[in-house]
């Protein structure tokens, strides 16, 4: 082998590649640099961008002015239950029952049940009585007397006395419903002489938690919708008692169960019967009874308060033995 073969197969010089290495690095290590540094500038101008910038001017709204209906309300799908409105008392503090007159929960006797009833002795019924009378048929109230005997031979007056017009089933809800002035009070009182109607109530066995000592009564309050409902029951009661009197001898012991619908016009529609235990005689009844009752329209105030095709209604009519 020639010198000029082994000078041509040795590495190059040591040095140059030292220098060429360092001048990687020193490239590498500046591209490092400048990424890292365009890194924390983007981080700052977004986390700071806003500190300096003038803030967005808040628009302005108009006012708002909200209407609270403050108007005491029974809880949402209450119970309906009777009150005697003799028996009105202030608004109660828990508002269990809807009803057509405020009353304030008491029992006669101590506290037995866990139901928000009182508790009392009574027989046992499918439903809740707390009170015993028997039904009562409407009347027309008692004709004034005159203050003085009538003389032998009157003297005619100059044009006949009108007679009064009868009360229409409109107008007898619209006095039952108004509060009465006390200047009207004395009306109210007479009108409520003209229809003594009242269904028939027998004590019921009941067990419940009010601990207030007192004559039976639960925690009710009374609204529109319960001095309707009292209204519909007494109009379509009052008539089912005066059919049962016509055909007591033609009816069987049971109870027939009716449903319908009232509209905002006071019209029955959907009447069914979903259940009869008695004959067909009790069950012609009761149908009679809610198609010749007569029903006023519903207040403008209740009526947007129900649903659209009116007030349901569901009615046990029972028959009990003797």
């Amino acid at each position: 082998m020639t010198t000029a073969d082994i000078m041509f197969a040795q590495p190059g010089n040591p040095e140059n590649l030292r220098d060429h290495e360092y001048e990687t690095r020193t490239v590498l290590l500046a591209l490092l640099a400048a990424i890292l540094i365009h890194l924390l500038v983007a981080f700052f101008l977004a986390a700071f961008g806003g500190v300096f910038s003038p803030a967005t001017p808040v628009e302005d709204k108009p006012s708002e002015l909200t209407f609270m209906d403050l108007a005491p309300t029974a809880p949402k799908n209450s119970a309906f239950i009777e009150t005697d409105e003799s028996k009105k008392a202030p608004e109660p503090k828990e508002k269990t029952f809807e009803s057509n007159a405020n009353s304030i929960g008491a029992s006669e006797l101590a506290a037995t049940g866990e139901l928000p009833l009182p508790s009392q002795t009574g027989k046992d019924r499918p439903f809740m009585d707390l009170e015993t009378h028997q039904h009562s048929l409407e009347t027309k109230g008692a004709q004034p007397q005159p203050s003085a005997a009538p003389q032998e031979h009157p003297k005619p007056s100059a044009a006949p006395q009108a007679q009064p017009a009868p009360v229409t089933a409109a107008e007898q809800f619209a006095m039952l419903t108004q509060r009465p002035t006390p200047a009207a009070e004395s009306s109210a009182a007479s009108q409520q002489a003209r229809s003594a109607y009242r269904a028939q109530k027998e004590r019921t066995r009941i067990s419940g938690r009010i601990t207030n000592h007192g004559v039976s009564s639960v925690n009710a309050l009374g609204t529109p919708l319960g001095r309707y409902q009292k209204f519909l029951l007494d109009a379509i009661g009052s008539r089912w008692y005066a059919f049962v009197e016509q055909k007591r001898d033609l009816i069987n012991i049971g109870t027939t169960r009716v449903v319908f619908v009232v509209d905002r016009d006071g019209h029955v529609k959907n009447l069914k019967i979903i259940e009869n235990t008695g004959n067909e005689t009790l069950a012609n009844v009761c149908i009679q009874a809610v198609q010749d009752a007569q029903l006023p329209p519903m207040p403008d105030d209740l009526a947007t308060t129900l649903p659209g095709d009116g007030f349901p209604m569901d009615i046990p009519f029972t028959v009990f033995r003797n």
